[in-house]
């Protein structure tokens, strides 16, 4: 890999230069539509620094400051957040704050790892920017999420990984291992990929360290995590992720993996295809006359990125913002750029001899501008979403309830926000709750009976959730008090949020308060006349 030379620390300014102002220009936008305050696009960033919040002021390790819940699907994240906020004081916007940072290690380790492939600076730029955009990296930034961090220790990884006589190349590649599992758990796919093909080519010693490295703080975390609630994952993972067991829904679990998250699977064609087919056509046109551990060694990264897009399909979610996937489109980036780097020397030449190749890139390109388009909207009327509605509910249980037991499903601000007692209806913040949500449940009258029982049993004052996400199975001896709606909902589940009385004694105050509190202009709010 090239030094730091001029041209390269040239083209890494103008990178990052680029890269900023987006950021920069998108902050402001939102701001502007946010009373001049910067509200995070969705409301799990605020999931994580509730915990970090909790475990920095309370010692907690919970969505809320009473007791232990493994909400966060990223300990070392949410932990490096409550580090900071032991240091720096509670801030909602260390997020973003870690986020820049991040970025600009990403943009730093990109801009050496093509520094390395291009001569030229203009040709570096075009290759960073591109990985950066293509993997719609300013929408993770502003999202204030961990998946900048996951980003950038892949990165990290794989530049590492392609200079791997370098000492420090390999201490790096080992730690950033180390870190990755526990910033995103699907990490466990790369690790095992990474292994299988190291196999492939006989490196036996490389393939055990990787899962050494990569499996062993994931084992110490979801040992610690069993004995706090007896479940091995965060509750996300429980909840959202595909289960796999060798029980009489193995069929149906075989059609759910292999037909609708994969082969029928309409994000994976929007994400995923191309990349992978572009891959496929380069791997089968360097195959000629070559032995198989030859093929394999000259197309490790390309296989690696591509047998981990496919895992991740079927395994994993590949919907929201494209931030599970981001990690999986910088590696394409990364894998491909280099083998078509005869497009950034000869265009016309080479899209003349490499119709095929030419057509597939040209593809990738209308994917980027399709992301680019998706997250302008994100950006634009995210964070405008969640300020007029998961920010003006916290508001209202903070003026009212902050102290109270409080029914939720979209469980971020309001537990950032306030002290309150939460039940979540969606098992993320909520043990309780887990079973009737696991493996992607839908709610049925088992749940419905529950909930009945165990608000009433222990004493619960409101609910405030999405009707939709119970599908009916709303207890009968809640009373709805009010619904909350807004305007072109993006980055929000639904646009109507309903207020319930627990106890009916309640619910003419509970009214009342509804009536007294000042929302924000753009939230319609409906008092609710019982028959």
């Amino acid at each position: 890999m090239l030094s730091d030379s001029k041209p390269a620390q040239k083209s890494f300014l103008i990178s990052a230069a680029v890269f900023i102002i987006v950021c920069a220009a998108y902050y402001l936008l939102s701001v502007s539509k946010t009373d001049g305050n910067y509200v995070y696009l969705i409301d799990d960033a605020y999931i994580h620094l509730a915990m970090a919040k909790n475990f920095a002021l309370y010692d907690i390790w919970g969505v809320t400051k009473y007791q232990f819940s493994s909400t966060s699907s990223s300990p070392l994240f949410t932990y490096f957040l409550s580090v900071l906020i032991r240091i720096f004081g509670n801030n909602d916007q260390l997020s973003i704050y870690i986020n820049i940072v991040f970025s600009l290690g990403t943009v730093y380790f990109l801009n050496r790892y093509f520094s390395g492939i291009f001569n030229s600076s203009k040709n570096t730029v075009i290759a960073v920017l591109f990985t950066l955009f293509f993997s719609v990296l300013h929408l993770q930034v502003l999202s204030g999420m961990e998946h900048v961090f996951h980003v950038f220790l892949f990165v990290v990884n794989l530049y590492c990984l392609s200079n791997f006589k370098n000492k420090y190349s390999v201490y790096g590649f080992y730690l950033s291992l180390i870190l990755m599992g526990l910033v995103r758990f699907e990490s466990m796919f790369y690790f095992m990929i990474l292994a299988f093909v190291f196999i492939l080519i006989k490196k036996w010693g490389e393939a055990f360290l990787v899962l050494l490295t990569g499996f062993i703080p994931i084992i110490i975390f979801c040992w610690l995590n069993y004995q706090q609630d007896g479940y091995l994952f965060p509750n996300s993972v429980i909840v959202k992720g595909t289960k796999f067991s060798f029980d009489s829904n193995f069929p149906h679990q075989l059609k759910t993996i292999f037909l609708d998250n994969f082969l029928l699977n309409v994000s994976f064609y929007k994400v995923g295809f191309f990349p992978v087919l572009l891959s496929i056509i380069l791997i089968v046109k360097d195959s000629k006359e070559k032995h198989f551990q030859d093929i394999i060694k000259s197309n490790f990264l390309l296989i690696v990125i591509s047998l981990l897009m496919i895992c991740h399909s079927m395994f994993a979610d590949l919907k929201g913002m494209f931030r599970y996937e981001a990690y999986i489109l910088t590696g394409f980036s990364m894998a491909l750029i280099p083998k078509l780097k005869g497009l950034f020397g000869n265009f016309r030449n080479y899209i003349k001899s490499e119709r095929l190749i030419a057509g597939i890139v040209l593809m990738n390109i209308f994917l980027l501008i399709y992301k680019f388009s998706f997250a302008h909207k994100m950006l634009e009327n995210g964070g405008k979403n969640i300020y007029e509605q998961q920010m003006q509910s916290a508001k209202f249980l903070h003026t009212y309830y902050n102290e109270s037991k409080v029914i939720a499903n979209d469980i971020g601000a309001i537990t950032y926000f306030t002290d309150i007692h939460l039940l979540d209806t969606a098992g993320l913040g909520s043990v309780e709750t887990i079973v009737f949500n696991e493996n992607k449940r839908v709610p049925d009258t088992e749940f419905q009976s529950f909930l009945t029982q165990y608000t009433a049993d222990n004493k619960y004052n409101i609910a405030i959730i999405y009707d939709a996400w119970l599908q009916n199975h709303i207890p009968e001896n809640w009373k709805k008090a009010a619904e909350l709606k807004i305007n072109n909902p993006i980055s929000v589940a639904r646009d109507k949020v309903s207020i319930y009385a627990v106890d009916q004694d309640d619910l003419e105050k509970l009214k009342e308060n509804v009536r007294n509190f000042t929302w924000n202009k753009n939230v319609k709010v409906t008092i609710m006349t019982q028959p």
